[in-house]
């Protein structure tokens, strides 16, 4: 795993970003030079587009792929899906790129210089990603992880099956630990005869997780050290779902670990950048989106008779527990609650208009939060806004559910991104998992990437409701 920006992001896909970045610059000169083989290099463009203009394609397609979802470490789709992905992605390029030549013209590379360049980055992009996936998924290419205990906590290990789950590791055995429950397949346990640095050297360990399950039962302290010093790492049960699944695990965390660990960074300057970020991209998503939202405004009035209100004002908790309310495009009957009680929304809620299911399918019927961003009672990105009756019972029975309002609430979120729609208890427990990564880690990087996925969300309608 590479740490850039105080994210996790695995070595494999790190280095395949670098040489897609490559491909593509490296694909307009190529493109250029087919172009104009018969003429030679120096009847090309000028010197500035000739390093500018490669540099910018690259950015806009590695920002395109991102959307697509296409440097995710989660992609399901299989090779069919990803051709799709890789299509829209390019389209998606293509457009932007037109809109780029169109302002500054003197980036501008004819059709044929162009068209050449997209064929043969295309080409390169499909034969390179095929060839990866059938390489990251080699066990030689893999860190070998051997996991110190084997109860509960390391049973949520031995239940990553999925080979997208365990893209980046191996695990070769889990070493019951003292007082441990054994709950892991006995195939999958080891018991050395050895000190753990000699087995550790013997197996080819890369890693030890230590997830035993009461560390106050003879925690192998002295062997751990000996083999952390013989260059093997060691990490905490926590940290290693952190960086694997993306999450803060609810059902191993400790406070002693979220007061000792990285993150929950705060800091004035830090705030002003995200504001900042937060004010410009709600101004340029309002000039993008307001003919959108004129049609959806329209289409709810047509659909009551143009007497409903157009749009819907609910109380939610905020940043700091500061409540206020939040705007969004009426998607439900205007009697959805007559009686008062407070309801989850769900799939098929018969609750829903006709008008508001298409809204809440394309999401439109999310835009107007746009303006409690600029009021400052939102941000772009942030845990999800709730209702204060179910942030009440919630921080009863969830713990350390208060915590995820330690930051504004947003538009869309980590949690989002990475869980279906929830209309539970028990979906709200997994989301906050996310929440609280995205609590401890968020910066403006992380934004910028949840953004780009939140493209995907909306293309591939994923967990609208």
């Amino acid at each position: 795993m590479i740490k850039l920006f105080n994210q996790y992001i695995p070595k494999a896909f790190f280095v395949l970003m670098l040489i897609e970045t490559a491909v593509f610059a490296g694909s307009i000169y190529v493109g250029t030079q087919v172009r104009f083989a018969d003429e030679g290099w120096n009847q090309t463009t000028d010197p500035v587009s000739l390093w500018l203009t490669p540099g910018l394609f690259a950015l806009v397609m590695l920002g395109s792929m991102t959307a697509m979802g296409l440097y995710q470490r989660r992609l399901r789709e299989g090779g069919a899906g990803m051709v799709v992905r890789v299509a829209a992605s390019f389209l998606v390029g293509v457009i932007a790129m037109s809109l780029l030549f169109y302002f500054m013209p003197d980036l501008f590379l004819g059709r044929g210089s162009f068209s050449y360049s997209l064929a043969i980055a295309a080409v390169l992009i499909i034969l390179i990603r095929i060839l990866f996936f059938r390489l990251i998924n080699q066990d030689m290419l893999k860190r070998r992880v051997l996991v110190l205990g084997a109860g509960r906590n390391a049973e949520m290990i031995s239940r990553l099956r999925r080979e997208v789950d365990r893209r980046g590791f191996q695990v070769i055995g889990f070493i019951p630990g003292e007082g441990d429950e054994l709950l892991v397949p006995e195939s999958m346990l080891v018991r050395p005869e050895i000190p753990l640095a000699q087995y550790a050297a013997q197996a080819n360990v890369d890693e030890i997780v230590v997830a035993v399950d009461d560390r106050r039962r003879g925690l192998p302290v002295h062997e751990m050290l000996d083999t952390k010093m013989s260059g093997v790492d060691v990490v905490d049960v926590i940290a290693f779902f952190e960086r694997e699944s993306l999450l803060l695990k609810l059902d191993i965390l400790r406070p002693s670990w979220l007061i000792f660990s990285e993150g929950f960074r705060g800091g004035n300057m830090r705030i002003r950048i995200k504001r900042a970020f937060d004010v410009v991209a709600a101004l340029l998503l309002i000039l993008i989106a307001w003919p959108f939202m004129l049609l959806s405004a329209l289409a709810i009035l047509s659909e009551c008779g143009w007497r409903g209100p157009v749009l819907f004002r609910q109380v939610r908790v905020g940043e700091n527990w500061k409540l206020f309310h939040v705007l969004k495009f009426r998607s439900m009957r205007v009697d959805a609650e007559s009686d008062g009680v407070a309801r989850w929304a769900t799939r098929d809620d018969d609750r829903i208009t006709r008008v508001g299911a298409v809204l809440r399918k394309l999401r439109f019927d999310e835009l107007p939060q746009v303006f409690n961003v600029l009021r400052g009672d939102m941000s772009f990105v942030g845990p999800r806004p709730e209702r204060p009756e179910f942030v009440e019972n919630l921080s009863e029975t969830l713990p350390y559910y208060a915590e995820r309002h330690r930051v504004k609430p947003g538009i869309t979120g980590w949690a989002q991104l990475c869980y279906p729609y929830g209309s539970s208890e028990q979906d709200a427990f997994e989301k906050l998992q996310y929440d609280l990564y995205y609590v401890k880690n968020y910066n403006l990087f992380l934004d910028l990437m949840i953004l780009l996925q939140t493209a995907e969300v909306v293309l591939w309608r994923k967990g609208a409701v």
